[in-house]
């Protein structure tokens, strides 16, 4: 990692930062990594990367659009092409108008060279539309295509990947990139116009005297030293403060959260919102104004080395005019040519550093989607059994990326079988290893040692797009989306035209259809506020369509994290009611609750416990054995919905015995 600046190490931490997040906001997200390549940037170094940026420039817009890219190269060839003549046009106007002949003679002998001028505006005039049409077109179609491939990427790779923060960072950083390939193609075009303005302004100076062209370069440099000084303090501040900028405008977000607007009314949280974006954002001020002394300051004494160097340049003018060395009609054009090569000297300096740090992003772009086709979800594999009789787990054992150790196992050598067509339900208290067990059945993961067979079939080396198809997942915290209710059922399969026959069969199935027949415009309604027309769900609502999605899917394989945490009892008996169905009809069942007397319904329970697997059985099975975790956890929660039940009068209470499972299974405890 680049090593920091040491005035940045030297900014104070504000109040605010200590107190709601901890400590100072310094977070590298990819910048520092170029911050010494920037900071010591020089204009040698720039000259020796234009090559490259340019290069980078013109391979975003030839992928971008090719018949754009050559109509903008066309156009700023014929431009530059047409300055040059322009100059030189100039030259001999003057020569002719200058001379001692009469005014007719004079604008008779001119006028082809002021024809030629004529002509050249009228070319450049059009050339520079032009030039601004194919820049229009390729801007948006390059910052497409680059957001295409960042989202691509994002999708394709492992979930490790998107959980690992080394590989998170990159993507921070390389969402700029598509933005920045936008920006890329507008400055690209702005240097190549500049440098072909300098280039032109140099060839002409040199025709005509070779002492003008280091006049040039004299009166451009201060300009170049400014410009390229006050780029790297505000890349500075930039790659400082980023993280910062993003806290305050998280704060923002929570002021205006329609989640977090209800207890920001009541706890009256607003003004301690407002008062903590206030300090930071004025920490955030103080840091720019200090920079924008020293940036004022740096124009001041550029402006007076330019002055300097315009009045030596002038008074060498005067110089070789008085003797007699040049004439009139050339120090004319020489003035004019080099005021236009020192204005486009000074927009090529500035574009260039503006390029620069643009093409910083887009490298970090091109470096994740490098990194993202290495770590992407394989392609092809092995064929799983067209009819699956039993899923084994052989001596698995899972490590989170990022951790090691025996002591960091989230499984530990769990070897469990589950038979298909059956309900089984996974079992344990928060942190057992459940959720990382689904995980890694659904294929999310890859286990660290050992083996998930389905069947004979290793699914290490199965075909995941096989594997996936096959499952079908309601979790907790399932995907809400911001879209219709009926796109929030059919995209649980998302690759099919919606069917539907198929999408009422799922909501019946869910028994959702009163839910939907009371929103405003029914399966066409917009869930979620914040949108014209968006209509909010309860926590209940939701869950029956998160259960209508997976229904919509049909997968061979339906796992189920907590089905009925939002439903009342007279619904989750419903719900476990429709999931009994389900595996009536052949699906197989993996359940995770933590409501054990639900688990009545399970043909097989599995009980784990710090990452092992403990106990497995029938539910009699499991409560008639002596010492049985499961048998503890669920006496646990009877005698506590007892008490409950006691102190409200209500219906009596379940037996803490659930009735014989209809297939009886072997028993085994670790």
């Amino acid at each position: 990692m680049a090593k920091r600046n040491p005035g940045i190490e030297a900014t104070e931490t504000s109040e605010s930062e200590q107190l709601l997040f901890g400590g100072p906001l310094r977070y590298d997200q990819g910048w520092s990594r170029h911050e010494e390549a920037r900071l010591n940037i020089s204009f040698r170094s720039m000259i020796k990367q234009l090559p490259a940026q340019l290069a980078t420039v013109l391979r975003l817009a030839w992928a971008a659009d090719r018949s754009a890219t050559r109509q903008l190269i066309g156009a700023e060839l014929v431009q530059g092409i047409a300055r040059v003549v322009a100059l030189l046009a100039v030259n001999a106007t003057l020569a002719h108008v200058m001379t001692s002949a009469g005014l007719q003679e004079r604008a008779r002998a001119a006028a082809p060279a002021l024809a030629v001028i004529a002509l050249s505006t009228v070319l450049t005039s059009l050339c520079r539309a032009r030039s601004t049409y194919a820049t229009g077109r390729l801007e948006p179609k390059a910052e497409r295509r680059a957001t295409e491939a960042y989202l691509e990427r994002a999708c394709q790779v492992e979930l490790a990947a998107i959980e690992d923060d080394e590989f998170h960072r990159l993507l921070d950083s390389a969402q700029y990139g598509a933005i920045s390939a936008r920006y890329c193609i507008k400055m690209g075009t702005q240097v190549i116009n500049a440098l072909l303005g300098f280039v032109a302004a140099l060839s002409v100076l040199t025709v005509l005297d070779p002492l003008l062209m280091p006049m040039l370069v004299l009166m451009a440099l201060p300009s170049g030293w400014s410009a390229l000084v006050t780029a790297q303090r505000r890349y500075r501040l930039f790659q400082a403060w980023v993280q910062h900028s993003r806290a305050c405008q998280k704060i923002g977000q929570m002021i205006i959260d329609p989640k977090a607007a209800p207890e920001i009314r009541v706890h009256q949280v607003g003004p301690f919102l407002l008062k903590h974006f206030r300090g930071m954002s004025e920490a955030a001020e103080a840091e720019k104004d200090r920079v924008a002394h020293q940036e004022g300051r740096t124009v001041l004494i550029a402006s007076a080395w330019t002055g300097l160097a315009t009045t030596a340049t002038y008074g060498a003018l005067c110089a070789l005019l008085w003797s007699g060395t040049m004439a009139l009609a050339v120090a004319g054009t020489a003035i004019i040519g080099i005021r236009t090569g020192a204005a486009s000297l000074t927009t090529l300096v500035n574009q260039l550093n503006s390029l620069n740090r643009e093409a910083l992003h887009v490298a970090d772009l091109e470096r994740l989607v490098t990194e993202a086709d290495r770590r992407a979800i394989p392609s092809g594999g092995v064929d799983l059994p067209e009819r699956v009789n039993e899923i084994r787990f052989e001596n698995v054992s899972f490590t989170y990326p990022g951790q090691g150790g025996e002591g960091e196992l989230a499984l530990k050598d769990v070897s469990l079988t589950i038979p298909t067509g059956k309900i089984v339900a996974l079992v344990g208290v928060n942190g057992a290893g459940k959720t990382t067990l689904v995980k890694l059945l659904a294929g999310l993961y890859q286990p660290s040692s050992g083996r998930i067979l389905w069947d004979d079939v290793d699914s290490t080396h199965a075909s995941r797009r096989q594997l996936t198809s096959r499952i079908a997942m309601v979790a907790q915290d399932f995907t809400r989306w911001v879209f219709t209710a009926r796109v929030n059922v059919t995209i649980g399969r998302p690759e099919l035209p919606m069917d539907a026959d198929r999408l009422q069969g799922a909501i019946d199935h869910a028994g959702a259809q009163e839910m939907i027949a009371k929103l405003p415009r029914g399966l066409d309604s917009l869930l979620g506020r914040g949108f014209r027309g968006g209509v909010e769900l309860s926590g209940g609502q939701w869950q029956r369509l998160g259960i209508a999605r997976a229904a919509y899917r049909a997968g061979d394989l339906l796992i189920v994290d907590e089905p009925t945490a939002a439903l009342d009892s007279r619904a989750e008996l419903e719900v476990f009611g429709q999931i009994r169905a389900l595996a009536d009809a052949g699906q197989t069942i993996v359940l995770i609750t933590h409501r054990l007397a639900s688990v009545r319904h399970a043909d097989l329970i599995h009980v784990l416990d710090e990452g092992r697997l403990v106990e497995s059985g029938s539910p009699d099975q499991l409560l008639a054995q002596n010492g049985s975790l499961y048998a503890e956890l669920y006496n646990l929660q009877a005698a506590q919905f007892q008490h409950n039940e006691q102190n409200s009068n209500s219906a009596p209470v379940p037996s803490p015995r659930p009735p014989q499972s209809d297939t009886p299974s072997s028993t085994t405890r670790s």
